[in-house]
């Protein structure tokens, strides 16, 4: 039987339990504008770090809580429809964490609802653990959740293409100089035979 709602909740200092029946989740939401476009990711995976599962929904205009939320919500449904009893939850929300372990209050009406949804699942797992992380330790979650906002929005990612490497062009051999005969004559050059030069050339008199 599962035990009751309150004593779920560890102090989230605690050390994550080892056993290898637990499954870890990492989830975000957020939303662009808050009101705005929203959507969640998580990444769900075994003690060993093996990839179960990962999830990205767009939600529609929202807050960020709502998502944040939504984001939970979503890895509590598929710890329960794919049997898995034990949840532990990181999170980069500190007022979700925090209303979860019953250390915040919930006055929002909008989250209300989430929140009482979220005790609802929790209580019919026989263990849950949630705890709150810095943003830069939940990376792959937020990716999932800007993917799911970027899909919403019909935004595309821009695809990293590879400039290809071609081998630069031949640089053109140095014209070698010419040497040409002559004279000078009252300031003037004079030279032998039918040569003519081009206006604009320099020329360098080398006396014999």
């Amino acid at each position: 039987m599962p035990r009751p709602a309150t004593s779920l909740f560890p102090d989230d200092t605690a050390a994550p339990s080892a056993s290898a029946d637990w499954v870890l989740a990492h989830c975000d939401g957020g939303a662009r504008g808050n009101p705005g476009p929203s959507g969640y990711g998580a990444v769900l995976t075994d003690s060993h770090g093996k990839i179960l599962a990962e999830l990205s929904e767009f939600l529609g205009n929202h807050t960020n809580n709502f998502a944040e939320y939504s984001g939970l919500l979503g890895c509590l449904q598929w710890a329960l429809d794919n049997h898995h009893p034990r949840l532990r939850v990181t999170s980069d929300s500190e007022l979700m964490v925090k209303q979860i372990q019953g250390k915040y209050k919930v006055n929002s009406p909008d989250l209300r609802p989430l929140w009482e949804e979220a005790r609802r699942r929790i209580a019919q797992l026989d263990r849950f653990e949630i705890v709150h992380a810095l943003r830069h330790k939940n990376k792959d979650a937020d990716r999932l959740a800007n993917d799911a906002m970027d899909r919403g929005m019909g935004r595309q990612p821009t695809p990293k293409t590879l400039t290809p490497q071609t081998s630069s062009p031949q640089a053109s051999p140095k014209p070698q100089p010419t040497m040409l005969r002559g004279f000078t004559r009252d300031g003037a050059i004079h030279l032998l035979g039918s040569a003519t030069l081009p206006d604009g050339i320099f020329v360098k008199v080398i006396p014999e």
